[in-house]
């Protein structure tokens, strides 16, 4: 009885281990420094690093989900002071590889001198604005397609 008792521990902890390695291996949210007051981080959806900057809100949508057949949607997040002044780096929610025409105009955005109109010139009406005490963040998406998530695709 003992016996099964640590057997059945044993594989408890060797699938908790496993479970937790599987995520964070696929984790690899980070910052990209760009300059002193300029850089945005890289998040995955769901991931530690999102939840630590607040913006479990945005407009994301799974590639994965089987009824979109690989479409979904990334986001950008935009946080804002109450002045409407970029008072955060920006965050780029993405599932796969971040698309370059996006990383390329991330650059340009300034801590504490950026302003929201200055988004809505690169990337239009925010899809979302959250309101915080401190501010609010707007939330852009960006359609995206995977196909390794399409299983419709017309494969026989």
């Amino acid at each position: 009885m003992n016996t099964l008792i640590r057997s059945i521990a044993a594989l408890v902890s060797l699938t908790i281990t496993f479970s937790v390695s599987a995520t964070s291996r696929h984790d690899n949210s980070h910052y990209v420094a760009l300059g002193p007051r300029t850089g945005y981080y890289i998040v995955r959806p769901g991931s530690s690093l999102s939840d630590q900057l607040g913006i479990d809100g945005a407009p994301t949508i799974d590639t994965a989900d089987p009824f979109r057949h690989g479409y979904g949607a990334d986001a950008l997040a935009f946080r804002f002071n109450r002045a409407g002044i970029l008072s955060a780096p920006l965050a780029y929610i993405v599932q796969a590889t971040p698309n370059e025409f996006y990383t390329q105009r991330l650059g340009s955005f300034i801590r504490g001198q950026s302003r929201l109109p200055d988004a809505k010139a690169f990337f239009g009406q925010p899809q979302s604005i959250e309101r915080r005490p401190d501010g609010f963040i707007a939330y852009y998406a960006i359609q995206v397609y995977n196909p390794f998530e399409d299983l419709g695709g017309g494969r026989k």
